[in-house]
């Protein structure tokens, strides 16, 4: 995928003569060629998640795939995009839960393991011996202080907390959906 044989792709550190680092944007395309769309939703006292579920050989054992996993016995996470990115960031996810818990002794917040992920998100962006993953993640937990959160997190480093959110293929459409149905929604 070179532009013109510039190179401005072939490492995440150099930025085009327009200003872009074509490194990430490959990363938002891996997660909107997935071919997966994935939602989450916030309620007054619940939070649910919805993904898509491809199996893509016919020998594969369709229990052995998800694209939802358990980060602690609070959090989980539904991630979209790459398989392989979606299995490396949830295990880094994991360990800054387990490490924060081990450090703190209590079981990090969701809005704080968001940010964290954010973090590391964003200095994938920064390093030429990294790349970005090409996975949005969609972070969600009943907190005890705060009740149930949303958390989106994209391969930029970029997160905001959400009532309802989509990543994937579908995204522009569940979220106009959304958009429409959110009256009345705390």
């Amino acid at each position: 995928m070179s532009r013109g044989g510039a190179g401005y792709d072939r490492h995440i550190t150099i930025f085009s003569p327009q200003g872009r680092l074509y490194q990430v944007e490959y990363a938002f395309n891996a997660v909107k060629t997935s071919g997966l769309t994935s939602v989450a939703l916030r309620g007054k006292d619940s939070c649910v998640v919805v993904g898509q579920k491809r199996v893509p050989d016919k020998l594969i054992d369709a229990s052995s795939v998800s694209n939802i996993y358990k980060i602690t016995p609070k959090i989980g996470c539904i991630m979209t995009g790459k398989y392989a990115d979606a299995k490396a960031a949830v295990e880094r996810i994991r360990q800054e839960a387990f490490k924060f818990q081990f450090e703190n002794g209590f079981q990090i917040p969701v809005g704080h393991l968001a940010k964290r992920c954010a973090d590391l998100s964003q200095v994938f962006t920064q390093h030429a011996r990294m790349r970005a993953f090409g996975v949005e993640t969609i972070l969600v937990s009943i907190d005890d202080v705060d009740g149930p959160q949303v958390f989106k997190i994209d391969p930029a480093g970029q997160f905001f907390g959400y009532k309802a959110c989509a990543s994937g293929v579908k995204m522009e459409a569940a979220q106009n959906y959304f958009e429409k149905k959110s009256e009345g929604w705390n």
